[in-house]
């Protein structure tokens, strides 16, 4: 019972438009848990120690909330489910982990060795300069480039058609980045491949995440980045989009009008469906402390705030 009703619920909520791909997998590992202590209802006690076998914190009470959505939900059809409370478990810091913001010479000097640093059967001349540039220069996410098709390049830009959210948006191009992808799809049309995708793997299929994060990996270590973030771990590659972030901003006017303009701009460019998932990718630089230290000395002036 409980297996069918899951089923049905996350049915629902994918016609809904959620892509529900993580919320399937831990109802689908509550409900076997569930379902091997006989339990043909949600059960608090059941749900309980089911998440208390993550040792995150977070984790659990994410883990807690996910079921008791889904126990709400069957409660329209039967009294007989338990609905755990919300605040059973604590409510956790959400951690952040530090961005590493890219210096546009330590992009340069990554684009420059990637090249070396391919594949042995790269098929394509400069693909991952162009993969790796084209992330630092638009702040796309690595999902996002490796899923594009020769189709999804535009004479107004790049189409994203496979974001997260099932969302989709035009990147423009900076006619420099336009200019290197022009040359990288040149090469490309020359290989004749088993799929349409701009980013191939040696064998001629699609290239995969695994392959792109380990050549990055050597990438970082060619030049001396392998433990240059906070904490002495490695950069990553969506640290790219962070800086990318933080560039653009630096870039901006200071007043308070352009801020908010390029903000909302920024918010779309990136795909995000709320301006507040932006600023997460905010950081402190001393570019925007120097900015934020002179507004704030204007203000007390009697200046423009």
């Amino acid at each position: 019972m409980l297996r069918r009703e899951m089923e049905c619920y996350v049915a629902v909520q994918r016609t809904s438009g959620f892509i529900f791909d993580d919320q399937a997998r831990v109802l689908e590992s509550y409900v076997a848990f569930a379902i091997a202590a006989g339990d043909m209802f949600v059960r608090t006690q059941r749900v309980l120690d089911w998440s208390l076998r993550t040792t995150s914190a977070q984790r659990r009470r994410t883990l807690l909330l996910t079921v008791r959505r889904f126990a709400l939900w069957l409660t329209a059809e039967s009294a007989r489910h338990e609905v755990p409370d919300a605040d059973l478990l604590p409510r956790a810091r959400r951690a952040r982990q530090q961005p590493y913001i890219y210096s546009s010479a330590k992009i340069e000097a990554l684009v420059h060795c990637a090249e070396e640093t391919a594949t042995r059967g790269c098929p394509v001349p400069g693909l991952y300069p162009t993969l790796f540039g084209l992330l630092a220069a638009t702040g796309m996410r690595i999902s996002e480039a490796l899923a594009l098709d020769m189709s999804d390049i535009t004479a107004d830009g790049i189409l994203i058609r496979h974001a997260k959210r099932k969302g989709r948006r035009l990147l423009p191009l900076h006619p420099t980045a336009a200019q290197a992808l022009d040359r990288y799809l040149t090469a490309r049309r020359r290989v004749h491949a088993r799929c349409d995708a701009i980013f191939l793997a040696d064998g001629g299929g699609r290239l995969c995440d695994g392959t792109a994060r380990n050549v990055f990996r050597r990438m970082l270590k060619r030049v001396g980045l392998s433990h240059a973030a906070n904490g002495g771990r490695r950069p990553r590659i969506h640290d790219l989009r962070h800086s990318f972030a933080i560039r653009s901003l630096e870039a901006c006017g200071s007043d308070r009008k352009a801020i908010a303009r390029h903000m909302v701009g920024l918010s779309t460019y990136l795909g995000h469906v709320n301006i507040t998932d932006t600023y997460w990718y905010l950081e402190a630089t001393p570019f925007l402390m120097r900015q934020i230290a002179e507004r704030g000395e204007a203000l007390l002036e009697g200046g423009a705030p």
